[in-house]
């Protein structure tokens, strides 16, 4: 019986070690290039290359406020160029946070115009998601 209640009692001592909060954080940053060149995507002291139709996923990023920029290739033939939507910005992360990144592009009179368009899995609306959190 004293074995049996020492065991109890050192379960119900342990169960908030298992019950923890995850040591993962579930952020994460997808870029999607539809555009017709390779996008580069300087992001947190880091180029992040991503070939024209491919998808790269930066996964477990920790929360804050980043700035990002983007660099783009010039196809031949193009006389110019322009970036329009969301090419560059800032990026808020709070837990749980995904955000997509989607680049496409056109030639408009030998005009090379690179589109960025941003999503993100926040509340726009609720300015403290997590009135009790750092």
């Amino acid at each position: 019986m004293k074995k049996l209640s020492l065991l109890l009692l050192f379960t119900i001592a342990t169960f908030p070690l298992f019950t923890s909060c995850s040591s993962s954080v579930e952020n994460s940053l997808k870029i999607q290039n539809l555009a017709s060149n390779d996008i580069y995507l300087n992001f947190r002291a880091s180029l992040i290359q991503v070939k024209s139709g491919e998808v790269v996923e930066l996964k477990e990023l920790p929360k804050g406020s980043y700035d990002y920029e983007t660099i783009y290739e010039i196809p031949s033939g193009a006389t110019g160029s322009s970036t329009e939507g969301e090419a560059s910005g800032e990026f808020l992360i709070r837990a749980g946070t995904k955000i997509l990144l989607v680049y496409t592009s056109t030639f408009i009179d030998n005009n090379y115009v690179l589109f960025a368009s941003v999503t993100s899995s926040e509340d726009l609306n609720d300015e403290d998601p997590n009135p009790i959190g750092p």
